[in-house]
Order: structure tokens, then C-alpha cells, then sequence
């Protein structure tokens, strides 16, 4: 990254988005955990008991929902989300950057997508009341909202770095650009 007074905010911003992301995979951990208890007692409920509870199902699903999206926004921060490379290892390495940027871009509207949607889906069903766990409705959308704001949040830093010069496709810069993988493979035919 240059140096400049932008270093030290972004290097301030970059630890507390490092923390929040840490703080979204021990949740999204605790959560798996706690999904998984619950269906335990589910089964238990229903084949020792005879009495399967009505708040496990609904209860297992919302936190599913809760740990899906905490641990997709953390993935998006340390860049281990879904991609689709090739393209981007044929090319120069000048224009890596540019399509990593507008990746991060299309991600930052996924998120911010999520947010707004989420949030409308949110603000309708407050006044409802989901009859198993006796919580809002709204409950049910807020993991949107949540993972919304997260991966918007890690999207827009990652971009941010690129453009202040960080190393943030370090990835990207290991893989051999495409005419130096044909002189690497000349010279190996040559060698051998």
C-alpha cells in the first residue's frame, strides 16, 4: 500500500473489519453448534419422547440461516467465496486487477441487494408473530440483512485496498500470466 495519511485509516478500517469478521465465523461456528443441538433434541423429542418440540424445526432453519450468511460474509472478506478463475489466469496481470475489481463490485451489489430486499421482507413481517417460537417474523429476514451488511462491507474493503495499492490478489499475482507460462514451458522443452 502507498504511503500516505490514508494508510493509517485504512489500516485502522482493515483491523476492525478483521475483527467483525472474526467475531461472524466464531457466530456462524457457535450457531452450527447450536443448529446442531437442537436437532439432536428434535430427534430425541421425536423418537424417545414420542414429542417431537414445534420450535426445533423453525428454531434449527433461522439459525441455519444465521451461520449460512455470517460464514458467506466472512468467506467474501478473506476471499475464499465462490469465484470463477480461468479467465483471470489467462490474462495479463495488469488486467487481473480489473476484473478482481469488478467482482468485488458485483459482489458489493449482491450485498447491498441483500440489505435492501432483506430489509423490505423485514419491515413487512415485524407486525406478525412466527406461532412456534413466539418471536417477530421479521427474525426470519434479519440474517439477510445482517449478511448483507457484512459482505457489502468486506467487498468495499477489498476494493478500497486495491485502489490504494495493498496486495489483496496476492493469489493473483502467483499465478504466471499467460506469456510467461508459454516461456516457462519453452524453456522446460528446451531443458528436457
Amino acid at each position: 500500500m502507498q504511503d500516505g495519511p490514508g494508510k493509517g485509516v485504512m489500516a485502522r478500517v482493515a483491523r476492525v473489519l478483521s475483527a467483525v469478521s472474526t467475531v461472524a465465523l466464531w457466530a456462524a461456528g457457535a450457531g452450527l453448534v447450536l443448529m446442531t443441538a437442537v436437532v439432536a433434541w428434535q430427534v430425541y423429542g421425536r423418537y424417545v419422547l414420542n414429542r417431537s418440540p414445534s420450535w426445533t424445526e423453525p428454531g434449527a432453519v433461522m439459525l441455519m440461516s444465521w451461520f449460512i450468511l455470517l460464514g458467506a460474509a466472512a468467506g467474501v472478506r478473506e476471499n475464499n467465496h465462490l469465484g470463477f478463475d480461468v479467465l483471470v489466469y489467462l490474462l495479463p496481470r495488469g488486467a487481473k486487477g480489473v476484473l478482481r475489481t469488478i467482482s468485488d463490485l458485483v459482489v458489493l451489489a449482491f450485498g447491498a441487494g441483500m440489505v435492501w430486499y432483506g430489509g423490505q421482507l423485514a419491515a413487512l413481517t415485524w407486525g406478525s408473530t412466527l406461532p412456534s417460537l413466539g418471536i417477530s417474523g421479521a427474525f426470519d429476514y434479519l440474517p439477510v440483512v445482517v449478511g448483507g451488511v457484512l459482505i457489502a462491507l468486506f467487498a468495499l474493503e477489498r476494493i478500497a485496498l486495491r485502489l490504494g495499492g495493498a496486495p489483496v490478489d496476492q493469489e493473483l499475482d502467483e499465478a504466471p500470466a499467460a506469456g510467461e507460462r508459454e516461456e516457462a514451458a519453452g524453456a522446460a522443452q528446451a531443458r528436457g
